[in-house]
């Protein structure tokens, strides 16, 4: 096994800056490193640590730590796991995603065991023993349906070095380094470079690794973050301060899609470096993987590198849009689909609250401010949340849209409020709402899950991959129609609440047609209205299994359909499933 350790210094997490270019922080930098060795023909794997207490993501607020990712396995994680999915079309698992607060957990457990025989626990060697051996366990988990293990672990540590919580992480990492020896640890060390009155700055980078060196991790690697192209002389700077080669310094600018990095990354000869450095010549690889990433790349190249002019208009409804990152594979899935349909894709964030009466009495400009952006938007997407506040605003968005045939897609939340706002105005239900905000509710077309739990919040949900059969009358469905002649599909979940089973009949009745079900026919998945350019809406999150050159096909007939050219992408995706079948079968 090779290791590849990301680790941070400076700043952390992902940049925006005023231009809106997306920086580019840890998470893509080993996203686009795992991309580069998949294309010459090695099976990668990705572990993401994160220093802090909680036992996964699932309980933390979008506004500060971003989206919640889910997995096939139902794990709730850090969003860079969505990053490593996406670049590079893998099957992570819950264990891929370590914390503090599951290490702390499983030596506490070992400990009331009996396990440490009644020695002093300490956090060395027994949290960093178990750090270790859960880094080499997983890292052997296979990632696809060959089942064989991977060659490459490339591993992520969150934060920035030296925080306090991250160390006895390094104090791992540095020990299995020493453990597996020269040739297979690499570490690349993120790094930002600050340009200040047009000077680039490069102390922060060199206190950066002289504060990693002193942890004991030695820097291989220095990929430096900037807005704009690194000088030579700063290379060389940082090269010299830093005890590295220029080329072990590589330069990270802004990009017009963070796609393009493994572009930028290969350019500046990346993989011969790791070809050397990791001995990547002694890994035995079979040939047909060879081939397969060597058309993988250029599909990426093909694709990825193209720069379109022409926009696409969406407007994204939501109640967490101060932190872009609440919704970032979202985000992601209607990049692809743009660039499926040859845009390039303009996000418009509108926060569902500025939609509400309430703002417009206490702030006229914000209110007309969200109407406008939302009404002027080719289509609207409203994604998951929990919570009334703002729910609303979204019930109006949703019935904006409904009325005005303007493409409208709806994801777990949207989907329950658009019932919602179904059944309040065209059933007549004035009261119509959901468990989740009153259970004293008259007409409660939403309600609490039997198998939930109201007492314990983490990991309670229906979460992970589940299977949705498209039902019976439902061949003339436009989101069916793209999935060809499938009957079913499977996708990821996490909700609390679903739709009453009591209203379904009469909502059917009413026009609204509940397309997909569950294996018991009476969880609703999918909606649709089938007098309408496109108004969909699933119970699931299709924007978690998106990737750059296989979006999701709900996502991507949202964004057909703002573009008028529904039709032709339908056609176009069943074409190149059939050619696809056909070769696979040998008849293509």
């Amino acid at each position: 096994m090779r290791y590849i350790l990301v680790s941070g210094g400076v700043i952390s997490a992902t940049l925006t800056f005023a231009n809106n270019a997306l920086g580019v922080g840890k998470g893509i930098i080993a996203s686009s490193t795992g991309l580069l060795l998949k294309t010459l023909g090695l099976r990668v794997t990705c572990i993401k640590i994160d220093p802090y207490l909680n036992i996964d993501a699932g309980t933390m607020n979008p506004k500060d730590h971003g989206e919640c990712f889910v997995l096939d396995d139902g794990g709730e994680c850090d969003l860079d796991l969505g990053h490593y999915q996406r670049y590079l079309g893998i099957n992570l698992t819950r264990d891929h995603n370590i914390t503090t607060g599951k290490i702390n957990r499983e030596v506490g457990l070992k400990e009331r065991r009996g396990d440490y025989l009644g020695r002093t626990v300490q956090v060395v060697p027994h949290v960093t023993n178990l750090i270790q051996e859960w880094i080499e366990r997983v890292s052997r988990i296979p990632i696809d349906e060959s089942g064989v293990e991977p060659d490459v672990c490339i591993v992520e540590l969150g934060g920035t070095i030296g925080d306090i919580e991250n160390m006895p992480f390094v104090e791992a990492l540095t020990q299995l380094r020493h453990k597996v020896g020269k040739g297979h640890f690499v570490n690349i060390q993120v790094s930002y470079v600050p340009v200040i009155n047009g000077e680039q700055k490069t102390k922060p980078t060199q206190h950066a690794v002289k504060s990693i060196r002193s942890a004991g991790i030695i820097p291989d690697l220095i990929a430096c973050r900037c807005e704009i192209p690194l000088e030579q002389a700063t290379i060389n700077k940082i090269a010299l301060h830093c005890q590295v080669e220029p080329e072990q310094v590589i330069a990270v600018r802004d990009m017009p899609t963070v796609y393009q990095v493994p572009l930028l990354l290969e350019e500046q000869g990346l993989p011969k470096v790791l070809r050397s450095a990791l001995t990547l010549d002694k890994i035995k690889r079979e040939p047909a993987l060879v081939s397969k990433g060597a058309v993988m790349w250029q599909n990426w190249k093909d694709h990825i590198s193209q720069t379109y002019t022409e926009t696409v208009d969406i407007a994204l409804v939501g109640k967490y849009v101060e932190l872009h990152d609440s919704y970032l594979s979202l985000n992601k899935s209607l990049e692809h689909a743009a660039i499926r349909c040859q845009r390039k894709l303009n996000l418009i964030w509108v926060d569902s609250e500025h939609l509400e009466d309430s703002t417009r009495e206490a702030d006229p400009a914000k209110y007309h401010k969200a109407w406008h952006d939302m009404c002027s938007a080719a289509g609207i997407v409203v994604p998951g949340g929990f919570g009334e506040r703002a729910s609303e605003g979204i019930i109006k968005a949703t019935q904006w849209a409904r009325e005005h045939k303007t493409p409208w897609l709806g994801i777990c939340f949207g989907m329950q409020l658009a019932v919602c706002e179904f059944a309040r105005n065209v059933c007549g239900y004035k009261d119509a709402t959901s468990e989740e905000f009153t259970e004293q509710a008259e007409h409660p077309v939403v309600i609490f899950m039997p198998e939930g739990s109201k007492e314990t919040k983490g990991g309670t949900m229906r979460l992970g991959l589940r299977t949705t059969y498209f039902q019976p009358g439902s061949e003339d469905s436009k989101l069916r129609a793209m999935y060809g002649e499938a009957t079913q599909l499977d996708e990821r979940h996490r909700h609390r609440y679903e739709v009453n089973p009591d209203y379904v009949d009469e909502l059917h009745r009413a026009g609204l047609q509940f397309i997909g079900k569950d294996e018991t026919g009476r969880r609703m998945e999918i909606i649709e209205l089938k007098e309408h350019p496109y108004f969909v809406g699933v119970q699931y999150h299709p924007e978690y299994i998106s990737q750059p050159l296989s979006p999701s096909l709900p996502i991507l007939g949202l964004v057909a359909a703002a573009l008028g050219c529904l039709d032709r992408i339908t056609k176009e995706i069943n074409q190149e499933r059939s050619q696809a079948n056909g070769i696979a079968n040998g008849t293509g």
